[in-house]
């Protein structure tokens, strides 16, 4: 009976994927002809609509081959004799009759949220297993009484979630769309409005749901967020290397994915400030300084002028520089914008004090005259050195730089603060950004605004994407698939551009782009000056907000929800909790549990769903005994030999754990560790096994700090030295919880020092 069922679900499912292939092929003929009308000829404007037209069919190609994998995963059957099945996308026959329903529907809900004790209408719930396009097994939960003493009792089971949990590892997270639970589902479809934080401890799926909730979203309010867009921000590179595949799989090409220290245009930071900087440029105060730092460069000169005009010498008092520049702080625009107010009136003013001379000396000067005085006035070398010593134009870069590099003028703008806080910011001009120095740089781009005069570029973009729309409009109807192309969509493919884009991707350049949803994962790190940052790109304050507060590791980050939240959300912000604990087995879970508490750390306690097959293990280090000797040179070889100890040890652990084909692998250590055992292990392993950071996760072994380990998992982690991680900064101790608790089967400690206090371990 239950190969008879396989065969029928097999037989659906191919027919599910021949209408796939038929709408894959509609859409390859339509693309097919798209590109040949026309050929070369025609204007340069039905040219650019043919190419955008094709780019968009080949877009919706690539949409339709990402979705192959697992087409249909589920069935449901009704209490009124309906059957659905349920997919990564909707599906109808040619008679427009539904014959697969997309995950995010409404009358989907129940295939991730029926329960015995509340069925929501349905009898019964099947998850189907597949191997390429085949089913190969089915699992059966039955909500009926009636069922449970028919023939298809032996089909029961929850065969799903627990393959799921013990698969193998790729190195990417997989969509969890087939497997989604009941507390995971109903916070996905939570409403859109204003900002939901998804707490919860280790493997209890934060990432996961908050990513199906992207989707989710883009599916039910398409026309809202689909051009604006979808932001989701992630604590590092290789966290984004690790998600990337899973809104694809979904059928979202849509999102725009951007770590913390690229989300200013221009800046790709990746070096971490020191905590007490990093704590400091994050706190609110910088917001407070920058306004300041800012007011400074608007400076009312201290006596008149005296400046010559196409070979006239005339004194500007300090008062018409004054004049002027309150007339533009009236303006209450940004320091670039109202500095247009400030030169417009002081040229006016100037040319009033030139005319006046010149009438004194028995010249006629009428109104004419005047204007041709202004633009002397305007073009005057000695008045552009004037006006731009009192109020010069400035970048965001420019000003941090300078705020970092000149001592004595930050000495000026913080005459509270100590020399030693003073000192934390000091750094010369030639060191890169840090990721804490991007909401500086956007906070300043705030303050600043764009200097009008040099952004005209920026203004004849705007132009011509308003005759972009229209064009994109006309075509559409011309071609007659109204509903089908959105015309802004067709306006922004028209931007002769070497790479195609989104309207999301496209705002990855503008600074100005604000989307229409933000998610943000590990959001327990962010400091008060990136959530500043973060509001502004979503001024409708539309937040998916995911994290566990235990796991704090940045000095600047919070150990509270309410404290980070309020300054920026009020009152608008709601808290949802996972307590199931879905990827770290139980004995692992315990042991990070006793440490953290062991160490001040206040974990969110989850329940692990499944023991696992392997103990937590530690491997201790033969250190070899130092001489004690003042000579550097037996020092250093003292050291030498305790790295090569450590990293052999290492080596042991990445042979053990692999001897028992453990699937994917990372080892997890403090910088200075990694740094000092990364050639020995890549020498051991070969570069082909080894990678260090987002490189790792393409190779068989990654090499790890905690904070490239946050929000990622393997099947097994070896943890190297757990004292120096505790130690390595004031949240160590939740960056060894981080870190013990990214595996899905097995955890090996390397250490030559004592373990942490609450790790009882042989």
């Amino acid at each position: 009976m239950a190969s008879s069922e396989v065969a029928r679900e097999r037989a659906y499912v191919h027919g599910l994927y021949e209408r796939l292939d038929r709408i894959r092929d509609a859409v390859q003929r339509e693309l097919d002809s798209v590109r040949s009308a026309g050929g070369a000829g025609g204007t340069h404007q039905s040219r650019t609509e043919r190419d955008a037209f094709a780019r968009i069919y080949e877009d919706r190609i690539a949409q339709l081959r990402q979705i192959d994998e697992r087409l249909a995963f589920g069935k449901l059957d009704l209490q009124d004799g309906a059957q659905h099945y349920i997919g990564r996308i909707g599906l109808r026959d040619e008679d427009q009759q539904p014959i697969l329903l997309d995950w995010r529907v409404p009358q989907a809900s129940a295939f991730y949220q029926a329960t015995a004790a509340t069925p929501l209408g349905a009898r019964s719930r099947r998850h189907l297993h597949s191997r390429g396009r085949d089913v190969v097994a089915i699992d059966d939960e039955v909500f009926d009484q009636e069922l449970l003493a028919s023939e298809r009792s032996e089909l029961q089971g929850e065969a799903a979630l627990m393959a799921a949990l013990t698969a193998e590892r790729t190195g990417r997270m997989q969509d969890i769309v087939a497997t989604i639970q009941a507390e995971q589902d109903r916070i996905i479809r939570s409403d859109l409005h204003g900002a939901l934080v998804v707490q919860g401890g280790p493997g209890t799926g934060k990432t996961a749901v908050a990513l199906h909730r992207a989707a989710y979203l883009l599916y039910s309010h398409r026309e809202r967020l689909a051009s604006a867009g979808v932001l989701v921000v992630g604590p590092s590179r290789s966290f984004l290397e690790y998600i990337e595949a899973v809104l694809p799989s979904l059928g979202e090409t849509g999102v725009v994915t951007a770590s913390l220290g690229t989300l200013f245009p221009g800046v790709e930071a990746t070096t971490e400030d020191a905590a007490a900087v990093a704590e400091l440029k994050g706190s609110l105060e910088m917001a407070k300084l920058l306004q300041r730092a800012v007011k400074s460069r608007q400076v009312v000169p201290a006596e008149d002028q005296v400046v010559e005009v196409d070979g006239e010498r005339i004194a500007i008092p300090a008062s018409v520089i004054h004049s002027a520049m309150q007339r533009a702080w009236e303006t209450h625009k940004p320091h670039n914008v109202a500095r247009v107010t400030f030169n417009k009136v002081a040229i006016a003013a100037i040319a009033d004090l030139l005319a006046g001379e010149l009438r004194r000396r028995g010249r006629a000067i009428d109104d004419s005259d005047v204007a041709l005085l202004r633009e002397d006035v305007r073009t005057a070398y000695d008045v552009k050195v004037v006006l731009n010593t009192a109020w010069m134009p400035l970048t965001p870069q420019k000003l941090i730089q300078d705020l970092y590099a000149r001592p004595h003028w930050l000495a000026t703008i913080t005459p509270r603060w100590s020399p030693e806080r003073r000192a934390l910011l000091l750094r010369s001009r030639d060191q890169p950004f840090t990721v804490a120095d991007v909401p500086l740089l956007d906070e300043a781009a705030e303050l600043l605004g764009d200097d009008p005069v040099i952004d005209t570029a920026g203004r004849e973009r705007e132009r011509q994407m308003r005759r972009d729309l229209e064009n994109a409009q006309a075509a559409i109807r011309n071609m007659r698939v109204e509903g089908l192309v959105d015309a802004r969509q067709l306006a922004e493919s028209f931007a002769d551009a070497p790479v195609k884009a989104t309207a999301a991707e496209l705002a990855v350049s503008d600074r100005t782009w604000t989307f229409g949803h933000i998610v943000v994962d590990e959001a327990q790190e962010l400091s008060p000056m990136q959530w500043r940052l973060l509001v502004r790109k979503d001024p409708l304050r539309s937040f998916t907000i995911v994290g566990d507060v235990a796991q704090v590791a940045s000095a600047a980050g919070t150990g509270d929800w309410a404290t980070a939240l309020g300054p920026v959300f009020k009152d608008a912000w709601r808290l949802e909790e996972l307590t199931v604990n879905y990827r770290t087995p139980a004995q692992i879970t315990a042991v990070a549990e006793r440490m953290a508490a062991a160490n001040g750390v206040p974990v969110t306690p989850t329940r692990a769903v499944r023991e696992g097959d392997w103990p937590v293990e530690v491997i201790r280090v033969a250190v070899p005994e130092r001489a004690h000797s003042r000579v550097a040179e037996r020092a250093e070889r003292g050291e030498a030999a305790e790295r090569e100890a450590l990293a052999e040890s290492i080596v042991e652990a990445i042979e053990r754990v692999r001897e028992s084909d453990a699937g994917t692998l990372a080892v997890i250590a403090t910088p200075a560790t990694a740094d000092s055992i990364q050639l020995r292990l890549t020498e051991a392993l070969g570069r082909d096994v080894i990678g260090r950071g987002a490189l790792g996760l393409r190779r068989q072994v990654a090499l790890l700090t905690p904070q490239d380990a946050k929000g990622l998992e393997f099947d097994a982690v070896v943890v190297v030295e757990p004292a120096d991680i505790i130690a390595d900064g004031p949240r160590g101790a939740g960056a060894l919880y981080v870190s013990m608790t990214r595996p899905t089967q097995r955890l090996v400690l390397v250490a030559a020092k004592p373990l942490p206090a609450g790790i009882d371990l042989p």
